[in-house]
């Protein structure tokens, strides 16, 4: 009988906290080894530090027999830019193996996105080995980013994924009829306890330590190319302005890490002219840890997971703000960022809307149900070709729920190339569907070209 060995892959720290309360959930049968493998995505690894530096790595490092480096393992290559070519699986197979004292071992394998490197190097290197892919965020109520191969997909048997909106099933690896399975919420809070007991000093600090200030949540959208610096800056400024007019006057903005400091200056500057004060902490932690640490009486941000896991997981008050412009801006249509941006602007209040901000509860069945509704119309948009079996939803959804509200979550000329409801006019509806004029287009298009070249 060869020895089980689970090898687990994370490249965030939030992500390795997941995997531990999944194990101390028993959601992964018993093995003889368990490797916990880090990988670091940043385009510099060399200058952004890996999970296993983290503060508060050490709780959940007490899962793992061994922690292994992705990074070292693959050295020179980048772990987001190379998987190995088919013909030197074999090769690279038994040199891991050799590496990692592998042995003849059995290997079962849990990752975080397969559609794309490291995870999927690594499901092509082990091509025996049986998948679970655990998501941590918003995204995993999304379709899959892009087409899975075969040879992956078919080997995933279950997504592991965080409660964060009950009652809404994910859309993710649903082409391969994966079935999800959430991560008990009190394993994974328990997890985050533990990490809070090690960041103690963080508290302290913290100028606002002892009272209850707003907590702002920043990302770094500029690093995409979805907003210009000057566009993020506003929109962390308007997050000081609202939580301010809100009547808080102690405020802690949590900085994406590799965004500029001299944001962090500004919000500091606009907090003092506004008769508030606000800080910066030292060092990043996860927000979940500043929830247990600081009990924020109102957490702002964009459309951050952590929006939803203080709503949900902690009962903390909650608003967003910017999600209309992301809305617009994201492109192309199928950029992954647009199911987590749209849960978070038709479940969340706006931050200029006092009265929703006050008044906002965690939305019932009635309004969970609608998302779901609306989700399908946008994972068929977004994906057609992984999701074909949406179609007859987002048709549904389209005909009967499309307002001048609704219209903010899809493009009409993404439903004009999908011959969707609402893609032209009703009187030109009939269009898309004509087989004469569509090939008449395709003619046009092609002349087009050539008149071009």
């Amino acid at each position: 009988m060869p020895r089980t060995t689970q090898i687990f892959c994370a490249s965030t720290l939030y992500g390795a906290a997941t995997l531990a309360a999944a194990l101390d959930a028993g959601l992964f049968p018993s093995a003889d080894r368990r490797l916990l493998v880090v990988t670091n995505n940043a385009v510099t690894p060399e200058t952004a530090p890996s999970v296993d530096a983290m503060p508060g790595f050490a709780t959940v490092r007490e899962r793992f027999d061994e922690v292994l480096s992705w990074n070292g393992t693959i050295a020179p290559f980048h772990p987001s830019g190379w998987s190995p070519r088919a013909d030197d699986v074999p090769l690279w197979e038994r040199y891991v193996r050799k590496l990692w004292d592998l042995g003849d071992d059995a290997i079962r394998l849990a990752v975080e996105s397969v559609p794309v490197n490291p995870s999927l190097a690594l499901c092509r290197l082990f091509t025996d080995a049986p998948v679970d892919v655990y998501a941590d965020g918003l995204m995993s109520y999304g379709p899959t980013r892009d087409k899975v191969e075969p040879l992956v997909g078919t080997r995933v048997e279950r997504l592991l994924h965080l409660d964060l909106v009950p009652g809404l099933t994910p859309l993710l690896l649903t082409e391969y009829g994966v079935e999800a399975e959430p991560v008990p919420t009190e394993a994974f809070l328990k997890v985050m306890e533990e990490l809070a007991e090690a960041e103690a000093e963080w508290e302290q600090e913290s100028p606002a330590s002892g009272a209850r200030p707003a907590l702002l949540i920043g990302q770094y959208l500029a690093a995409q190319g979805v907003l210009t610096g000057a566009e993020e800056e506003d929109l962390h400024l308007s997050m000081v302005r609202g939580a301010v007019a809100l009547g808080h006057r102690r405020l802690v903005f949590q900085p994406h890490p590799l965004a500029p400091p001299r944001w962090s200056r500004r919000l500091e500057e606009e907090a003092a002219a506004l008769g508030a004060e606000l800080t910066v902490p030292d060092r990043p932690v996860l927000a979940e840890v500043a929830y247990l640490r600081l009990r924020p009486a109102l957490v702002v941000g964009c459309f951050s997971t952590a929006l939803l896991t203080a709503a949900g997981l902690y009962g903390l008050p909650v608003a967003r703000v910017g999600t209309d412009l992301l809305l617009d801006r994201l492109a192309p249509y199928q950029n992954g960022d647009r199911v987590p941006v749209t849960i978070a602007d038709a479940l969340l209040p706006d931050l200029a809307d006092q009265t929703a901000v006050t008044g906002w509860t965690m939305p019932g069945r009635e309004r969970v149900d609608d998302l779901a509704g609306l989700l399908k119309a946008v994972g068929y948009a977004m994906q057609p070709r992984v999701l074909p079996g949406l179609r007859g939803a987002a048709e549904s959804y389209l005909s009967r729920h499309l307002s001048p509200h609704t219209w903010r979550y899809f493009k009409r000329r993404r439903l004009t190339s999908l011959a969707l409801p609402g893609a032209v006019p009703s009187q030109l509806a009939f269009i898309p569907r004509n087989a004469t004029v569509r090939r008449l287009a395709r003619r046009a298009r092609a002349l087009r070209g050539k008149a071009k070249g």
